[in-house]
């Protein structure tokens, strides 16, 4: 969900501000995409946007077609990103590539392409040699709010929701038409699955009740089991029904517990607020913890080192950062988490080895049953992060990121400075099963 808190500031800016918005969702890819499905880019009436959907190869051609293509409602266009254009001798672009039926579908009356010309439409073979398609659906903002107000809700409230998008109905939709039937399925409208599977109702974002043949087709749909991948592009066909789904997990932010309020910690609260996860920074030293010296941080607190359940709390399902250089404060929160590691998702302990290796020995003597921190030590990554190279507090943060992102994405890849496993402690249980951190938070 990388720009997304962009996304939904400026949202809530224009809407105040009486702006007309289009927002912009890859649905699906096929071949090679520089986003996932899922990305998004919102588009205001005044110029402004925010997001992006590729890497900058589609997004000025998005810009300027974006109200001209929900002028009537929402769609989807596909756009193609292979290498198959024919240049002219001076090296110009050939006429556009002609596209059939499946190139666009915006749920009108009107035929296929709502009885404009072809004139009408841009070339959407962009001839970038990537050899992929990216389906984009358009949205006025009106529309799209109540995505919009879903996602807020999952990073409030920390928990994922499963949302279906649809993006494709065959003909069935146009034959209602005269008899004003409520069964009629429009391009963009969005279901929450995760209600259907726990109420056994579902209704569409937005919206107070689904039809009967609607409703039917979002129970086949909920019977779909995501992999992985937090998007995938579903067909369901049901009867004399068609139609085509993005199905999406939305996530809460990943997020990042920094103990420690030293001068290196900043730029690692930068780095992470880049990649937009939550972040929060403590210390037991007051004057440290202050939101003067971390503005951009979401939570600055001074936490006393005998406050265990507030950081149990604070920790949990998040990545964690010890780097206080203090060997009090590391002593008293590493011997916390230590004994509880299947709280969190990740563990960093900032300094030499020999300086981690002594605050575990010590811990260990302080305590009846040493094995009771064994899980936590294979799960305890020290030094902390990896040795990228560079010197100085960017370098420092930078291999601290790759780090925490290898371990949070279940990338198994280790390079030095990796986990490291202490043996005093580990040698002490035949048990060698070590915790499996899972992605995802």
């Amino acid at each position: 969900m990388n720009q997304v808190a962009d996304i939904l500031k400026l949202a809530i800016k224009v809407k105040q501000q009486g702006i007309d918005a289009v927002l912009a969702t890859v649905v699906r890819t096929e071949g090679s995409a520089y986003r996932r499905a899922g990305a998004m880019m919102l588009i205001c009436e005044d110029g402004r946007s925010v997001g992006m959907i590729s890497g900058g190869c589609l997004e000025p051609h998005i810009i300027k077609r974006a109200f001209w293509l929900t002028r009537n409602g929402a769609n989807v266009q596909v756009y193609q990103t292979g290498d198959d254009i024919q240049y002219a001798d001076d090296g110009q672009a050939q006429a556009g590539v002609k596209r059939t039926k499946s190139d666009i579908y915006d749920g009108s009356d009107n035929g296929l392409d709502g009885g404009l010309d072809e004139a009408d439409f841009d070339e959407l073979n962009f001839g970038l040699g990537c050899n992929g398609r990216v389906h984009v659906l358009f949205e006025r903002l009106t529309t799209a709010t109540p995505l919009l107000e879903t996602i807020r809700n999952v990073r409030r409230t920390q928990q994922p929701i499963t949302v279906a998008t649809l993006i494709r109905a065959n003909d069935y939709q146009h034959q209602d038409s005269i008899t004003q039937n409520s069964d009629k399925f429009h391009i963009g409208m969005r279901v929450n699955l995760d209600e259907y599977r726990s109420l056994g109702s579902v209704s569409a974002l937005g919206k107070t009740a689904l039809s009967s043949i609607l409703a039917s087709t979002v129970e086949e749909l909920a019977q779909y089991k995501l992999s992985d991948k937090n998007a995938e592009y579903v067909i369901v066909e049901n009867g004399e029904v068609n139609t085509e789904w993005l199905v999406q997990r939305l996530q809460p932010q990943l997020r990042l517990l920094i103990c420690g309020a030293g001068n290196d910690v900043m730029p690692l609260v930068t780095m992470a607020k880049l990649q937009d996860w939550h972040v929060t920074v403590i210390d037991s030293r007051a004057q440290y913890a202050t939101r003067m010296r971390f503005p951009q941080a979401d939570v600055v607190m001074s936490l006393s080192l005998d406050e265990r359940e507030s950081l149990l709390e604070l920790s949990n399902n998040a990545a964690v950062a010890l780097m206080s250089h203090s060997l009090s404060q590391d002593r008293a929160r590493l011997a916390i988490l230590l004994e509880h590691a299947n709280n969190y998702k990740y563990l960093g302990q900032l300094g030499p080895r020999y300086r981690t290796e002594r605050l575990i020995d010590e811990i260990s003597m302080n305590i009846s049953n040493p094995t009771i921190l064994k899980a936590g030590i294979r799960k305890l990554h020290y030094p902390i992060g990896y040795k990228l190279g560079g010197d100085g507090p960017e370098a420092l943060a930078l291999g601290i990121m790759a780090q925490i992102n290898a371990v949070m994405h279940s990338q198994t890849a280790l390079l030095g400075g990796s986990q490291n496993n202490f043996p005093s402690i580990l040698a002490v249980s035949s048990d060698t099963d070590a915790n499996t951190v899972q992605s995802g938070v």
